[in-house]
């Protein structure tokens, strides 16, 4: 990914928003955000960080990230509340196969004491936005299959169910869980912009 199409992807952040009383900035996640990452991270519930390519809540998985960014395969947005703390996070992730790069990944991650207030929608939103200066055409997102609120947003915004792996990921118990791949095509996105604001 080159310089001129990261500096497109993200040419409108920061991006202060309100959300149902709250306010928010959204800004792209910098190679030096590894403490904040960390700290919100840490106060996830444990299920929540079950599904996510890494471990954020220990360096070495941070640093992963964080190398990515600097790579140009990750590109991420964050969510920070009125005292500046990271309260969420959308990433969009590329890899390096010439025959996938057409398909992205998305993962989302909100702050419990944030949801409900159109964050998660926010940021997939702006998710979207940057997999569209990427020339992205497919998006597709995991989780497991308890996590009923994220599916039934997903579902709500155009991606369908594309996969079920049984006992594909398992928790710090030692607990084995489905994971769901959902998938959704740009164009069907595109198709709801005026209501989520995607898009020109």
């Amino acid at each position: 990914m080159n310089n001129t199409t990261t500096l497109e992807a993200f040419k409108n952040y920061p991006l202060d928003v309100e959300l149902k009383g709250r306010n928010y900035r959204v800004r792209q996640m910098q190679t030096t955000d590894g403490e904040s990452i960390m700290q919100f991270a840490k106060s996830l519930p444990p299920h929540d960080l079950m599904y996510m390519r890494r471990d954020i809540s220990r360096e070495a998985g941070v640093n992963r990230w964080l190398a990515g960014i600097g790579e140009g395969r990750i590109h991420s947005v964050i969510a920070e509340n009125v005292n500046g703390d990271m309260v969420g996070y959308s990433t969009i992730h590329q890899d390096d196969l010439e025959w996938t790069q057409h398909v992205a990944d998305l993962r989302v991650a909100i702050s419990t004491t944030e949801r409900g207030s159109g964050l998660g929608r926010l940021l997939i939103r702006e998710a979207f936005n940057v997999a569209l200066s990427l020339s992205v055409l497919r998006v597709t997102a995991h989780m497991t299959t308890d996590q009923v609120a994220s599916r039934n947003l997903f579902q709500e915004l155009g991606f369908q169910n594309e996969a079920l792996l049984k006992d594909h990921v398992r928790d710090r118990e030692n607990k084995s869980h489905d994971l769901l791949i959902m998938a959704c095509n740009v164009e069907t996105f595109l198709a709801t912009r005026q209501a989520f604001g995607v898009g020109g």
